[in-house]
Parts: C-alpha cells; sequence; structure tokens
C-alpha cells in the first residue's frame, strides 16, 4: 500500500474514532475539513449503529475486516443524512423561532433583557470589527457547500476558491440589503502553485486595532494541509472603507491572535505555519516594525509597512491564545494548554512564566475577559468557557489564579462581553467544536447552549433568555454604540436555517438589548472632541444632563473570533466637574491604562442607563 493511502487511512482512522467510540482520550477531531485537528476536545459522540455495509477490501487488507466495518458505517450514516432542502431550513428556523418565544416568555426585559430583532446577513461573520464610524466589519469566506452536515469553508482548496469576502453593517440603516456594503479584501496571487487571482483568504486570522481606528489582520489560510498559514499582513481603514495591503509576514499563520500593546504597535503570536496543520510558529512578530511610525492619525494609511521579529519566541502547542495588555504594560498571553501562560514584556522583549491555570489540561475554544478595575485600566483576567465540563470561572490577578463563581453550566465555543455597567453578558456556545449536543457534524442543539448568562459586577451569576439560533464554532457578538449587542457568526447554523439559501444573504444577525435599556431614559451625550485627548488630560462633553450623571465610562471596541476577543477593555472616567450643559472629564492616565485608540464614551446615570456612546481617540496630542 502507498504511503499517501496508509497516511490517509491513519487520518480516516482518527476521525472514525471519534464519531463511534463512547468515552475516548483527548484526540484529534473535526475543525474544518473532518481532518486530524486537536483543537476538538470531543469525549463522547454518537454510535455505531452496526448492521451489514459494503466494505472496502484495501482498508480491509490494511485495518482488518472489523475496523473497515466500522468506516463503512461511519461514511454510510454520514451518506444517510443526505442534503438539506429549503422547506427543511425553513422549518428549523420556525421551530427554533418558537421554542425562544416560549422560553424567553419568563424573562422581564427589565431584569434580563431581551432579544429583539432577527434578521439576514450577506456574511458568516466568523471575525467581527466594532469600528469607531459605528459600523461593524465582518469577514469571512467564500463558502463552497450548503449543507450543513458537511465542511463549508474551503480549508482544503488550492486555488481561486479558496478566498476570503467582507461586508460592512451599518447599524444606523438598520436591516435589509441597503444596510450592508460588501468591502472586497484585495487580489492577491497566493503562493500555492496555481497561479490563480482571488481575494485574499484572510478567514481565520488574527486582528487588533491600530491607534487611528484601523484594522489590522494577519494571517489567513494558504489552503490544503488540513489548514496552512498564510503570510498576509492587511489594514483596513474604517474612514475610506477600503482595504490596503503589507508586506508579508516572516512566517505563515493559520488561527493566530493578535494584541495592541501601549506602545500602539500590535503583537501577533501563534498559528500553524505554511507547513500546514501541526506546525505551530513560536514565532512572535511585531506590526509596524521597530523604527518605523506607529499611525495615530485618519490619513496614516500603512502600506507595504513590513514587521520585524520579537526577540522572545512563544511557542505555544495550541492556537488562538488569549493575548491581553494590562495596566503595568505586560502582554498576558494565556494559553489553552495549562502550562502556558505567559508574561510578555513589549520594552525588553522577554518572557516569563505564569502560574498553570487550573482546571483542565487543555481548553478548547471559549471567553476570557480583562476584568473592569476602576480608572487605571484592568489588572486581573477572568477565563471562563472553554470545558464543557467545568462551570467555573478563574481570575488571573497579581500573577496567580483564583477560583471565582461558577457559571450554570460549562460550554465552549462561547463569547463574553463586557458591557459599559461593568457587568458580564455571556452569548453563543456549544458541547464540542462542531457539537451542539447532539453529535458531530448535527446541527440540532440543545437548548442550553441558546441560553444567555449575566454577571453582576459582584461576580453573581443567572441564566437568562434564549438566543433564537444556536451559534457555537465562529460565533461573535459585540457591544454596539447603542448599548445593544450584535449576535452573528456559526456557518454551520446559518447556512441551516437559512430562509433562502439561494439569495446572497448567507448569514445573520442578532440584536439583544440588555435591561439597562428597558429601566428609563438615557442620559443625553451631544457631543464629546474631535481631536486626540492627551492622556491624563482634561477634556469636556457637552449633554443636556450633567447633573444627573452618575459615571462616565469607556469601552474599547470589539474586535473578535473563535471565542477570543482581542480587544476588550472597560475603565471608570473620572468627572472633574459639572455646569449647565458639559461635564469636564479625565483622561485615562497612561497609554498602559488604556492602549492608545478609539473609545466609545458612555454616561451613565443613577439606574446604570447608558446613553448613546460616542467615540473619543485617546494617544499622544495633537493628532486627529
Amino acid at each position: 500500500m502507498s504511503r499517501p493511502r496508509l497516511s490517509r487511512l491513519i487520518s480516516a482512522c482518527a476521525v472514525i474514532s471519534a464519531l463511534t467510540t463512547p468515552l475516548v482520550t483527548v484526540l484529534p477531531a473535526a475543525a474544518h475539513d473532518g481532518a486530524s485537528d486537536p483543537r476538538s476536545l470531543s469525549r463522547e459522540t454518537e454510535g455505531d449503529t452496526g448492521g451489514k455495509v459494503a466494505v472496502d477490501q484495501a482498508e480491509a487488507a490494511v485495518l482488518g475486516q472489523e475496523h473497515a466495518e466500522t468506516h463503512a458505517r461511519a461514511r454510510k450514516g454520514a451518506e444517510d443524512l443526505g442534503d438539506y432542502s429549503q422547506p427543511m431550513r425553513t422549518a428549523r428556523l420556525e421551530s427554533l423561532t418558537k421554542s425562544q418565544a416560549k422560553h424567553n416568555a419568563a424573562f422581564s426585559a427589565q431584569e434580563y433583557g431581551v432579544f429583539k430583532e432577527y434578521f439576514p446577513s450577506p456574511d458568516f461573520a466568523v471575525h467581527v470589527a466594532q469600528l469607531p464610524t459605528g459600523k461593524v466589519l465582518m469577514f469571512s469566506f467564500e463558502r463552497i457547500e450548503t449543507n450543513p452536515t458537511k465542511e463549508t469553508a474551503p480549508t482544503q482548496i488550492i486555488g481561486k476558491a479558496n478566498a476570503g469576502r467582507a461586508h460592512l453593517w451599518d447599524p444606523a440603516k438598520g436591516r435589509g440589503p441597503d444596510a450592508f456594503k460588501e468591502v472586497t479584501p484585495p487580489t492577491v496571487m497566493m503562493p500555492d502553485g496555481k497561479n490563480e487571482a482571488r481575494p485574499a483568504p484572510f478567514f481565520c486570522a488574527g486582528h487588533a486595532f491600530l491607534p487611528n481606528g484601523m484594522l489590522g489582520v494577519f494571517g489567513g489560510n494558504l489552503g490544503g494541509n488540513h489548514g496552512s498559514g498564510a503570510k498576509l499582513s492587511l489594514v483596513f481603514d474604517p474612514w475610506t472603507e477600503t482595504w490596503s495591503i503589507n508586506e508579508q509576514m516572516s512566517v505563515g499563520r493559520w488561527y493566530p491572535s493578535a494584541v495592541t500593546g501601549a506602545d500602539g504597535r500590535i503583537l501577533i503570536m501563534s498559528g500553524q505555519s505554511e507547513l500546514g496543520w501541526g506546525t505551530p510558529t513560536p514565532i512572535v512578530e511585531r506590526f509596524p516594525a521597530l523604527g518605523l511610525p506607529v499611525p495615530t492619525t485618519k490619513t496614516d494609511v500603512p502600506e507595504n509597512v513590513p514587521v520585524d521579529v520579537f526577540k522572545a519566541e512563544a511557542p505555544y502547542k495550541h492556537d488562538y491564545p488569549h493575548l491581553f495588555s494590562l495596566r503595568d504594560g505586560k502582554i498576558y498571553g494565556l494559553g489553552r494548554d495549562r502550562d502556558q501562560q505567559w508574561l510578555f514584556n513589549p520594552v525588553t522583549e522577554t518572557r516569563t512564566s505564569l502560574a498553570d491555570r487550573p482546571g483542565v489540561l487543555l481548553r478548547n475554544y471559549g471567553s476570557a475577559v480583562p476584568l473592569p478595575a476602576g480608572f487605571k485600566g484592568p489588572d486581573s483576567v477572568l477565563v471562563l468557557g472553554g470545558d464543557r465540563d467545568d462551570p467555573n470561572t478563574y481570575q488571573l490577578v497579581g500573577g496567580q489564579w483564583k477560583t471565582k463563581d461558577a457559571r450554570a453550566f460549562g460550554r465552549t465555543q462561547d463569547d463574553t462581553l463586557i458591557l459599559p455597567d461593568g457587568t458580564l453578558f455571556t452569548v453563543n456556545g456549544s458541547y464540542d467544536i462542531r457539537d451542539y449536543g447532539n453529535g458531530l457534524y448535527n446541527p440540532n442543539a440543545d437548548l442550553k447552549y441558546r441560553q444567555t448568562e449575566m454577571r453582576d459586577t459582584d461576580g453573581n451569576w443567572k441564566l437568562g433568555p434564549a438566543q433564537r439560533l444556536p451559534r457555537g464554532y465562529h460565533s461573535n457578538a459585540v457591544v454596539l454604540p447603542d448599548g445593544r449587542i450584535m449576535v452573528t457568526g456559526d456557518e454551520a447554523q446559518q447556512i441551516a436555517n437559512d430562509p433562502d439559501i439561494k439569495d446572497d444573504m448567507d448569514g445573520s444577525i442578532e440584536i439583544y438589548e440588555p435591561a439597562y435599556l428597558h429601566n428609563g431614559e438615557r442620559p443625553d451625550l451631544s457631543a464629546v472632541p474631535r481631536r486626540t485627548v492627551g492622556y491624563d488630560d482634561r477634556f469636556t462633553v457637552t449633554t443636556s444632563d450633567a447633573e444627573d450623571v452618575k459615571r462616565a465610562v469607556l469601552l474599547a471596541p470589539t474586535t473578535a473570533t473563535h471565542s477570543v476577543n482581542f480587544s476588550q477593555r472597560h475603565l471608570d472616567v473620572r468627572i472633574k466637574s459639572r455646569s449647565d450643559g458639559s461635564l469636564e472629564l479625565q483622561a485615562p492616565p497612561t497609554a498602559e491604562a488604556a492602549p492608545p485608540g478609539y473609545y466609545m464614551l458612555f454616561l451613565l446615570n443613577e439606574d446604570g442607563v447608558p446613553s448613546v456612546a460616542k467615540f473619543v481617540s485617546f494617544g499622544p496630542p495633537n493628532t486627529g
């Protein structure tokens, strides 16, 4: 038997084992294409149904008759699922709509908030970014399949079908085709031997904001070998709504993480290299390279700008580590492996070890947030999701871990947001990567993973209303400037519940209104400085409710993917004085407290009701 044939059989064994064996060790299972992938932590799946099947005799010669029959039964089970008809999709969506309404009837909007809107979107939104213009950038891939029980992404495609796509949603325009704008990524020639131009395949990249409000996007999919990393380095300009392309990184990255430090530069870590799955890169890169200016103005558009290599390495064994820049100016890199928790010093370019994280050896994709901590910026991180069997939350503070209050149940693929009032909101989640509670690649979801969960400022959790769609792998959520929550993502569920699979609206968006929007009138916030405000400087904002404002807070806009949120941050802002029609506020004290860039400024009244936010830029003064 040839080596390629044997290799395919070995890979197939890993997948068949995950599909047919109850209680297996932590082994590879499906991520994007059904190939070997340690991102999945499945421990129990659907069983073998037995019966006579046609056996591949070449498999039997190598694996034995019984093992080959197991393969054949698994293939037959997949075939029996068949294609997804439009009536099936329509009926699924109707069923989910009814079960959502029935469940949510018990929750008052004043205490738990409410899901208010559900509407089609042209993008799967594997990646999202709340832009300082108020619009939301969504980007993903061109689908290759409309059956949600099969792989929809072109992970294994080499050539022009392996392409990215991107759209803007304007919340001010609400819903419908006019609310969306296609912003196609740059056309590139990938080094895959095909010589076929296509929109940059930047899905499953890492991304972070630059001080001028532009979004840096790094890595993506080269195609083949179960996820080969691209060397792409791009920037999206929200002011002109265009993309620019920069010099390639030194190494390909598939599933990397990125974070903006106090100096305004982006550190890029981890990801599978251009050699394919199982080759995570330890190289850390920085954008822009040292010696080059950091973009601070709206006209500072990075183009053909290089990265450079950070002196310390980050040898993560698994992808998408959580990265946070805390108030000490250090970068906290919290890996999925419990013993890969590291501290990076951007000034000395060194790495030191942090204490091992409690809990299981390896966590799946799950949320983590830098906890609000007043005026000086966050000094701790709360790790929440990633283990369906462990509902505990774990706080890293002062270099040590503390076990904090548990959520109602464990979940993976969840998204947890910091809200303007400092509370936390968890939405989305599943049993495992492609498992919504009823088996691998089975889109029928357990209702419990559709339930939201909320944490008050004392650390207490409570379950809330259910979202309409189950959203697990590739799900996302962002806080909008008006305080609502946009929920989107998970291409498999969006395809399984598409009301018209033949149109161009592949995705869907749900809007959740937190309880604070149902507890009285909002404070007014009419105007904020258009200039960049210097650190510790005082600045004036216009409001007709100056005497009624209890708090002023900053919330960094979200850019997120794969349950990692690269930018969240919450700070209180000191109110220095009040006058008729205005407030005098004091900016964050340092770049360590609030890395340079754009923040949403909310004014809150005594009842915690927020104003509609306006964006304020902080950083070197007198820039615009």
